[in-house]
């Protein structure tokens, strides 16, 4: 079968005459130096088209829904006019098998078009690796994008991500964090290798993942959980990373918009998804039909958004809204965006401000939270029709009759969505100093 040659072949490229083989980079670090990540493939294009029905599938990590609504939210409000619906298939505890299993009856009758999966981290069983492991991995990993493929939905292989450098409080754990860890980057490497040979995307949440958690206690201390406290289960900060390694194996522009002003020339050019309204001596009144992904609170906490922005370039790759200023007369200006205001030289205007990374608080946070919680009461019961309905009584006495009726509830949910997503009108002041 094609996965006992993927792994075979893998297991001599990371052995020790595998040296020709393409790694990715590391900091010169003890921390990394028995870890051989494979360099992750690029996406060929844009992944996502207009009317694309997105299938969000994973274990209990997925089922936490953070990095999945991050990821809905976030293609809900940058990419409307693509207009993809999303759902998500988190279960608890579910190896890749499991998934194959179920996958016919709880996602590919919604025919996805498009679908992530983000499984490794319970099929790692939490020991160190053994070929074992690596060939059963293989081998469902292979049938889930057959099957995916055999549908017609294009789908993205996501590696596990990391654990954390704590022992999770479970009996059965074995083994250090560090041969745990290996044992996942190795999984990553498998996907990665299926991804190639059947030509399908691969998300890496892994290596980012990976050194980020370096990265993080290196700059705020051996507390900071990036991969949950539990060192299993991500918090916010480490799911923000998980959604930045989808939207990028789904290659999103990240292009939310460019505003350019000619102070002297009293005009202004806005991208598409913008409208100008006004723009006199210096306020600027845009109606936008797009938003920037917003999120508010400390860079220090692994409980915060916000944090996992500043582990990643996520704002730099994903969330550009672009402040550009030209031709005015002063050295400095103040730029006021909602009730926050920042001070930057002529020269940081002339090349442009990204609003989405200096302002956390601005005028799309009210608009942006309105959607992301009617993103995540839809999600909530996504996990309650599949997990409670599909597989409960109801779905063993007639499993049509539960599909239809669950739908009938689930979709004023997916219409809230739709309905919070408004046009949002916003004033930007720059002021001489």
């Amino acid at each position: 079968m094609k996965f006992k040659s993927l792994f075979v072949a893998l297991s001599l490229c990371l052995c020790g005459s595998a040296l020709a083989a393409k790694m990715e980079s590391a900091p010169n670090d003890p921390y990394f130096a028995n870890f051989h990540a494979l360099a992750a493939p690029r996406p060929k294009g844009p992944v996502l088209r207009a009317g694309d029905r997105l299938a969000i599938c994973g274990d209990s990590i997925t089922e936490q829904r953070m990095y999945s609504r991050i990821m809905e939210t976030y293609i809900t409000v940058a990419l409307p006019e693509l207009g993809v619906r999303t759902r998500q298939y988190g279960w608890s505890g579910e190896q890749a098998v499991g998934f194959l299993a179920r996958m016919t009856n709880d996602v590919l009758r919604f025919e996805p078009t498009v679908a992530t999966t983000c499984y490794g981290m319970n099929d790692h069983h939490y020991r160190p690796y053994e070929e074992s492991i690596g060939r059963t991995y293989a081998s469902n990993m292979t049938d889930i994008g057959l099957a995916f493929k055999e549908a017609g939905t294009r789908a993205i292989l996501g590696s596990p991500g990391c654990m954390g450098l704590k022992n999770p409080p479970w009996k059965f754990v074995t083994g250090t964090p560090e041969e745990r860890n290996l044992n996942l980057c190795m999984l990553r490497n498998i996907d990665i290798e299926i991804a190639a040979v059947e030509h399908e995307g691969f998300a890496d949440v892994f290596w980012p993942m990976f050194t980020a958690q370096f990265q993080a206690r290196q700059s705020w201390g051996t507390n900071y959980a990036l991969a949950g406290k539990d060192s299993v289960h991500p918090g916010w900060a480490g799911h923000l990373i998980m959604a930045y390694a989808f939207l990028k194996a789904l290659d999103v522009p990240g292009d939310i918009g460019t505003y350019t002003v000619d102070l002297k020339a009293n005009k202004v050019k806005v991208t598409q998804g913008h409208q100008l309204i006004s723009c006199q001596g210096g306020q600027v009144t845009i109606k936008s039909f797009r938003y920037p992904f917003c999120a508010a609170g400390p860079t220090d906490s692994d409980a915060s958004i916000r944090s996992g922005m500043a582990l990643v370039p996520f704002n730099q790759e994903l969330n550009r809204l672009i402040l550009i200023v030209k031709r005015g007369q002063a050295k400095r200006y103040k730029v006021t965006w909602g009730t926050d205001s920042h001070d930057y030289s002529a020269e940081e205007l002339r090349h442009g401000i990204n609003l989405a990374a200096d302002f956390a608080v601005n005028p799309f946070s009210d608009a942006f939270k309105a959607v992301d919680d009617a993103v995540a009461k839809k999600q909530a019961y996504e996990t309650k029709q599949i997990k409670q309905l599909f597989h409960g009584a109801a779905g063993q006495s007639d499993m049509e009759k539960t599909v239809a009726d669950s739908e009938k509830e689930r979709w004023p949910l997916e219409s809230a969505i739709r309905a919070a997503f408004v046009p949002v009108t916003h004033t930007i002041s720059i002021a001489a100093e």
